[in-house]
C-alpha cells in the first residue's frame, strides 16, 4: 500500500495551485504515493486552464481521504470551501488568500494527527498573508510545531544527498547569534542524526558549522565556537553520534557536496539556505528562465511527516502557467520515503 500524502495547494493567489496540477500530471507520482490535494476545487480548476491541462486531468471533490480513488488522471481534492474565484486576486498578497492557505495547512496537520494520511506535503504560503489573516506565525515550521504540540524541532533543507539543518531560522541575524547555545545546538545535532537514520543512512556523519569566520580563530573573531558549539559536539559524541566540527562555514558545504558528510548543522537561516539554493536554483541566462527550482524543506521533530517546496509563492509567475514543479516533485519523493520508513 502506497502512503497517502496530503498535498496543500499553497497560497491560492500564488503559483502553488499551478505547480500542484503540473506535478500530478506526471504519472510516476502515482507510483510513489496516493496524493490527496487540500485546497479549493475552483482554484485548482482554474489552474488546469492556466497550465493547459484541462483536457489531461480532472478535479474530483472528496470530503474524506477514504473517498478518494487515487488514480492518475483525476486529482482528488479535499475542498476547503474558502475561495470564490471572482474574489481572488491572482498574484497579490491578501488576507483572503492567507486565510485559505492557513486553513489548508491546519487541515493537513489534523488529518495526519488522526492517522487519516501518512504524511503531508506543503506548497508555499505567504507569511505576510497569513499574518494579515490574523495567524501570527513566521512559517510552516512554527505552525506544525504549535499544532502538533512539539517543543523540540528544526528545519532541514535537502537536495538529493545534500542536507542542512538550522539552529535558528526566521529571526534577525543579531537574534540568531544570541540563539547559538549549547543545548539548542545539541538538540539540532540529535534531530539531524535521527533524520539521516530515518532516510536509511546507518552511520550518519553530522558536520557542525561554526558561527564566526574561521570558526572564531581560537577566540579572535568570537567565542561561540569555544563556549557553545564545541561543548554541544562533545555531548553529541558522548551519545554515540558522529558529530564533526566546528567546521569552517566557508568550506564545509563544498565538503558536504563532495560526500564528506551526510548533513550539516547550520547556525542560522541563510548559512544553510544559500548553499542549498545555489545548487538547486538554476537560471538559464540565454533563455531568461529557470531550468530548475529544486530542493525540499522538511520539519524534523514533529510526530507527523512534513515536507515542503524550497521556494516561495512566486506571485510574479502566478496565472502564467510557467511555474516550475520540480521542487514539489522532490518533496513528494522525500515525503513518500519518510512516510514509508516511519
Amino acid at each position: 500500500m502506497l502512503p497517502i500524502l496530503a498535498v496543500t495547494s499553497g497560497d491560492p493567489a500564488g503559483s502553488g495551485p499551478e505547480i500542484t496540477v503540473k506535478t500530478l500530471s506526471h504519472r510516476e507520482i502515482y507510483d510513489l504515493c496516493r496524493p490527496l490535494v487540500i485546497g479549493d476545487c475552483c482554484v485548482l480548476e482554474n489552474a488546469l486552464k492556466t497550465t493547459g491541462l484541462t483536457g489531461t486531468l480532472k478535479i474530483r471533490k472528496v470530503t474524506d481521504p477514504a473517498e478518494a480513488a487515487y488514480e492518475y488522471g483525476v486529482i482528488d481534492v479535499l475542498d476547503a470551501g474558502k475561495i470564490e474565484l471572482e474574489k481572488l486576486e491572482i498574484g497579490k498578497i491578501s488576507a483572503y488568500a492567507g486565510e485559505a492557505a492557513f486553513t489548508y495547512v491546519v487541515t493537513a496537520i489534523d488529518l495526519a494527527m488522526k492517522g487519516k494520511v501518512d504524511g503531508t506535503i506543503t506548497n508555499a504560503i505567504s507569511k505576510e498573508a497569513i499574518n494579515l489573516a490574523g495567524h501570527h506565525y513566521s512559517g510552516h515550521t512554527e505552525i506544525y510545531a504549535d499544532y502538533t504540540g512539539t517543543k523540540k524541532y528544526c528545519m532541514m533543507l535537502a537536495l538529493n544527498d545534500f542536507r542542512v539543518t538550522h539552529v535558528s531560522t526566521h529571526v534577525s541575524l543579531a537574534e540568531a547569534c544570541r540563539r547559538v547555545k549549547k543545548d539548542r545546538v545539541l538538540e539540532v545535532i540529535e534531530l539531524s542524526d535521527d533524520a539521516c537514520r530515518r532516510l536509511g543512512i546507518a552511520h550518519p556523519k553530522v558536520a557542525v558549522a561554526g558561527l564566526n569566520p574561521h570558526c572564531g580563530e581560537h577566540g579572535m573573531f568570537g567565542t561561540e565556537e569555544i563556549e557553545e558549539i564545541t561543548p554541544a559536539i562533545e555531548a553529541a559524541r558522548a551519545k554515540g553520534i558522529d558529530a564533526i566540527g566546528p567546521c569552517a562555514p566557508d568550506t564545509v558545504f563544498s565538503q558536504a557536496a563532495g560526500g564528506w558528510y551526510d548533513i550539516v548543522v547550520c547556525m542560522y537561516h541563510d548559512q544553510g539556505h544559500i548553499p542549498t539554493k545555489v545548487q538547486g536554483f538554476v537560471y538559464d541566462r540565454k533563455k531568461q528562465a529557470w531550468n530548475a527550482v529544486a530542493g525540499v524543506n522538511i520539519t524534523l521533530g514533529t510526530p507527523i511527516v512534513r515536507v515542503s517546496v524550497d521556494h516561495g509563492t512566486a506571485y510574479d509567475h502566478a496565472g502564467k502557467g510557467d511555474a516550475n514543479e520540480l521542487s514539489l516533485m522532490n518533496s513528494i519523493e522525500y515525503g513518500a520515503k519518510l512516510a514509508g520508513n516511519r
